[in-house]
C-alpha cells in the first residue's frame, strides 16, 4: 500500500503509515482523502502541532502528553478524547492523526 502524492508513489508500512516523513500540503490531502477525512480547520491544527512536535522531537507526543499539550496551546476549543476520535475516528488524533499529517507511525507508549 503507498500514497500517491504530487505524481510520485509513497511507500507506506504495513499499517499505512509513511516510512519517510512528508510535510507537504498535498501529503496531507491525499492522505485524508485516502482515509475518508474531509479537513477542517481543528483538523489542519492538530495536523500543524503533530507536525511540529515531530520536527522538533523526531517523534509525535503519546496521547496523554499529547492532550495535555494541546489543551495548553490552546490549538482547538475542545480537547477531550471524545472530540479527538471525533475528528479522527480510526484511532484518534494519536494514531490516524499522525497517519494524515503524513508522519511516520508513532512509537507507541513510553515516557517520551
Amino acid at each position: 500500500m503507498g500514497y500517491t502524492i504530487n505524481g510520485v508513489e509513497k511507500d507506506t508500512d504495513d499499517d499505512g503509515y509513511l516510512l519517510e516523513a512528508d510535510f507537504s500540503e498535498e501529503a496531507v490531502d491525499a492522505i485524508a482523502a485516502e482515509q475518508g477525512v474531509a479537513l477542517t480547520d481543528d483538523h489542519r491544527a492538530i495536523i500543524n502541532f503533530l507536525r511540529r512536535k515531530y520536527q522538533e522531537d523526531g517523534h509525535t507526543p503519546n496521547l496523554r502528553n499529547m492532550m495535555k499539550m494541546l489543551e495548553e496551546e490552546q490549538v482547538i476549543a475542545d480537547v477531550s478524547s471524545a472530540r479527538m476520535f471525533e475528528l479522527f475516528p480510526d484511532g484518534g488524533a494519536a494514531k490516524q492523526g499522525v497517519k494524515i499529517a503524513g508522519l511516520t507511525k508513532p512509537f507507541g507508549k513510553g515516557g517520551y
